[in-house]
């Protein structure tokens, strides 16, 4: 029964905080710069919460995330 209820899952990079101006600024080939550094496993977030860890992979030439981590609801190690 559970099993089709749609779940909202993303996988985040890092985070930054732009104002409008900036926004608008942006241009084809521009640079962000997040919060993470690129050593940093990324995030999978489950409708917003932070569930688990992971590393980005290409799998059929598409990207992925190999979860190295997951995480109780209170962010500790659940494994």
């Amino acid at each position: 029964f559970i099993n089709d209820v749609k779940l909202d899952v993303a996988v985040e990079l890092g985070r930054t905080e732009l104002s409008i101006n900036q926004l608008l600024k942006l241009q084809k080939g521009g640079i962000i710069e997040l919060t993470k550094l690129s050593e940093e496993p990324l995030d999978l977030r489950v409708n917003g919460r932070l569930m688990a860890r992971g590393e980005a992979v290409i799998v059929n030439e598409m990207f992925g995330t190999r979860i190295t981590q997951i995480l109780n609801p209170d962010g500790e190690d659940a494994i």
